[in-house]
């Protein structure tokens, strides 16, 4: 498996050019936020939903720390375990 490099940079593109997902209108996102931020409840709710928006959709630094933890042969890989997992969640085809 090959991992592209430039990930990183296009990542970066993607979420600094993604729109806005709250709208002003009554009964959008942003308005059912702004009303359920009256509670305290409401209030880490949304401050929740913020830094998830804010949230790259891939950790990169876990991703560089798998690679180093492969390169080092840290990590085992079991085919077998693999693929009995596989067939176990999408069943046995014949």
């Amino acid at each position: 498996m090959q991992i592209n490099p430039q990930l990183r940079a296009t990542h970066a593109q993607t979420t600094a050019t993604r729109p806005a997902q709250a709208k002003s209108a009554q009964g959008t996102p942003a308005a059912v936020s702004a009303a359920s931020a009256q509670t305290p409840e409401g209030a880490r709710l949304a401050r929740a939903r913020e830094a998830l928006r804010e949230a790259p959709e891939v950790d990169l630094e876990r991703v560089e720390a798998v690679r180093a933890a492969i390169a080092r042969g840290e990590v085992r890989f079991d085919a077998e375990r693999l693929a009995g997992l596989i067939e176990q969640f999408h069943g046995v085809r014949t």
